[in-house]
């Protein structure tokens, strides 16, 4: 054998090996033969404490499991002459007293290979050891974060299937790329159907164009739309809607998407036109009076993700207590100085109790029937200064459930206040 140019303290060179290397001698007890210092500082342990000593009273297992898994590894090298890469383990390690004492949680990695003499025969088993602890943790972060971000997703479809409202959204080119199930039943089309410029075909004839270009406008200005046209049900008939588009925009003013919202005002505008044919000198205040419901409408400020986008009264109560979980900003500014979220209805809005609203609801969780209610009166406290103050408002209680078990009541409402008067104002005046 060729002498080295320069001698080489072998033992000196495995010590500073980068890398944790255990070598271990084949017997039975798997006895400490030396360590590299990269071992040394991950196993929390000097050299002079663990050679020489038998592999669990060095390293002594906190567990029983880990402890037979490093068993049987060792096992088959001696076995087989084989390397073995065992799955990942924990196993603690223990604190040294001038660290504080005690256990600390540690998650590893390891493969052991036969170190073999001329003959083949096993001289030592040599372990290379991974700390892996920090990733181990990392991925159970990123493993609960995308539990957390699944649940939210799934929070946030069901909300916003379960609003009785149609909700679409866009991409920024325009292309229709979502409708929520209320668009679909309302239209009898399917979401291939709908997607893209398919949702045209459901728009009257005689309204395509101006809805066509005022969308167009609106895109290429990044503003947010706001119009009515008819769309066609299921049944074939055609009904007005109140539509709203709102363009969600980055830090850079780009347009990410649009969200869009329609409502069915078909009754109220027939309404409001049969009134202005009974009376035609009372037509100026009839056309305040949509005029006025059109700007409450426009006024009503949207949710800003899918469903803050909707211009109505929106809140979610939790339970058969019904508390308030969340409440949209249109529905807050009815009650500028009350602390909703939180509260039960009883606690936030005590005079809603005696006019019977509670009931209702209580009668929705129990029975599971949708309430909606059109032009009903109620009177609030809206300043909490003690003065009462009449509004009518249409309305849907409805229950929704979380894993086949009733959960709360969603409620949707306008209001429609200004165009109850109207009405009044008119059919007073006509007598």
């Amino acid at each position: 054998m060729p002498v080295p140019a320069f001698p080489v303290d072998y033992q000196k060179l495995f010590h500073s090996l980068p890398d944790n290397f255990l070598l271990i001698a084949p017997d039975e007890a798997a006895t400490i033969v030396d360590n590299t210092n990269s071992h040394v500082g991950v196993s929390l342990k000097s050299r002079e404490e663990a050679v020489g000593k038998p592999f669990f009273e060095a390293y002594p297992s906190s567990d029983e499991e880990s402890a037979a898994t490093i068993r049987e590894s060792h096992e088959h090298v001696r076995r087989h002459h084989q390397p073995h890469t065992m799955p990942l383990i924990r196993y603690d390690l223990e604190r040294p007293l001038e660290q504080g004492g005690g256990l600390e949680e540690r998650y590893w990695e390891a493969t052991h290979y036969p170190i073999l003499d001329e003959n083949g025969k096993l001289e030592f088993i040599l372990q290379r050891t991974q700390d892996v602890t920090e990733r181990y943790h990392a991925e159970l972060r990123h493993q609960q974060a995308q539990r957390e971000l699944a649940e939210q997703q799934e929070r946030t479809r069901f909300i916003l299937e379960s609003l009785p409202v149609m909700v679409w959204t866009n991409l920024p080119s325009g292309e229709a790329d979502y409708f929520n199930p209320r668009w679909l039943d309302f239209t009898g089309h399917s979401l291939a159907e709908c997607i893209g410029q398919g949702w045209v075909a459901s728009v009257h004839p005689d309204d395509v164009a101006n809805t066509t270009r005022l969308w167009n406008q609106a895109r290429e200005q990044s503003t947010e739309l706001q119009m009515e046209y008819r769309l066609r049900r299921h049944d074939g008939q055609y009904r007005w809607v109140l539509v709203r588009a709102v363009p969600r925009q980055n830090e850079a003013g780009e347009v990410t998407m649009w969200v869009g919202c329609g409502t069915d005002i078909h009754d109220q505008k027939l309404m409001v036109q049969e009134l202005l044919e009974q009376n035609e000198q009372q037509a100026l205040l009839s056309d305040q009076a949509y005029q006025a419901y059109q700007e409450v409408h426009r006024q009503r400020e949207t949710f800003y993700d899918l469903f803050m986008q909707t211009p109505a009264l929106i809140c979610i109560l939790r339970g058969p207590e019904h508390r308030f979980e969340f409440v949209n900003p249109p529905y807050q500014r009815l009650f500028p100085n009350r602390q909703l979220v939180g509260q039960t209805v009883s606690e936030a809005l005590p005079e809603v109790i005696e006019q019977g609203f509670l009931d209702l609801l209580n009668n929705v969780y129990e029975t599971g029937q949708t309430f909606v209610g059109n032009e009903v009166q109620i009177d609030l406290d809206h300043e909490g200064s003690g003065q009462m103050k009449r509004s009518y408002l249409n309305f849907t209680y409805q229950l929704f459930e979380e894993q086949g078990q009733k959960a709360g009541i969603t409620v949707f409402a306008y209001d429609v206040t200004g165009l109850v008067q109207a009405r009044q104002a008119l059919e007073n005046a006509g007598r």
